[in-house]
């Protein structure tokens, strides 16, 4: 299974032509790279964007309508967008995102054919309470409810699944929502020690058994996110045995970003 680094540019860069600049740096780049690498640019600058795996920041739960301002999965596909995230605790904190929401939107993702990447964390108040278990065990259970692979059948549901729901396409982001900076990756208080994320793979993994079976869970990538740079990329993936990173900050330099992706070789 590849790594998957996946770059979130959030609401970043300003033109269009600053958003070619960093594509085009990372493209030429990452020649021969042995990881799988996705870009998740604004949607606006999604159609003009070509030659590496583009991902959304965001996709709605219905198909089409009266929505004014949101994007459908059908929309996405159609401009050869293969991944999308999903649940980015920006999304719940920001835009009141709920796990039921989070969970229509991964079912209408996989129905349009997309790669989801589902993102799940807890806050500093929820760590602080010792609740981090609790909280992550609900967002990933709520979170894939109704979702099955390849007709095994969910346990914790008991209603019709829909057949193109497939966990097979859903990998699990980590992003303790405390660890992430707002802008520059460098400049955080605080990051979880590889001891702590591998722990927290082992914990999601453990999960993901219990929901499905084992060599289920086995089949789903688990990434980490949360301030991930050059400088700590190595150890998340090589000490703490992530199988992938989401970037936030980093991603918008093309230098930056392509050393954390040669981290992953």
């Amino acid at each position: 299974m590849k790594p998957l680094i996946v770059a979130n540019w959030k609401m970043n860069p300003s033109s269009q032509k600053e958003a070619e600049d960093i594509f085009e740096g990372i493209k030429n780049g990452i020649s021969g790279t042995s990881a799988e690498v996705v870009v998740c640019p604004p949607f606006v600058f999604l159609a003009e964007l070509k030659g590496l795996t583009l991902g959304a920041q965001n996709v709605y739960s219905e198909e089409k309508g009266a929505f004014t301002g949101e994007i459908s999965g059908a929309m996405l596909k159609d401009l050869g967008v293969e991944y999308v995230l999903i649940g980015h605790s920006e999304r719940r904190k920001y835009f009141n995102e709920t796990d039921e929401s989070v969970n229509k939107k991964i079912k209408k993702a996989l129905e349009s054919g997309l790669k989801v990447i589902f993102c799940i964390g807890e806050t500093a108040q929820e760590r602080n309470e010792g609740k981090k278990e609790e909280v992550l065990e609900r967002q990933l259970k709520q979170g894939l409810k109704n979702i099955e692979l390849a007709g095994v059948r969910h346990p914790l549901t008991s209603g019709c699944l829909t057949p193109a729901s497939n966990i097979k396409d859903v990998n699990i982001a980590y992003e303790p929502v405390w660890a992430i900076s707002s802008g520059d990756p460098y400049k955080t208080k605080e990051l979880p020690t590889t001891e702590k994320v591998k722990e927290i793979s082992f914990f999601i993994r453990n999960l993901l058994a219990k929901i499905y079976n084992q060599e289920t869970a086995e089949k789903i990538r688990i990434i980490y996110g949360g301030s991930a740079n050059s400088e700590n990329a190595q150890g998340y993936l090589k000490d703490a045995g992530m199988q992938g990173l989401l970037v936030g900050g980093a991603s918008l330099s093309a230098e930056e970003f392509i050393k954390i992706i040669k981290s992953a070789e």
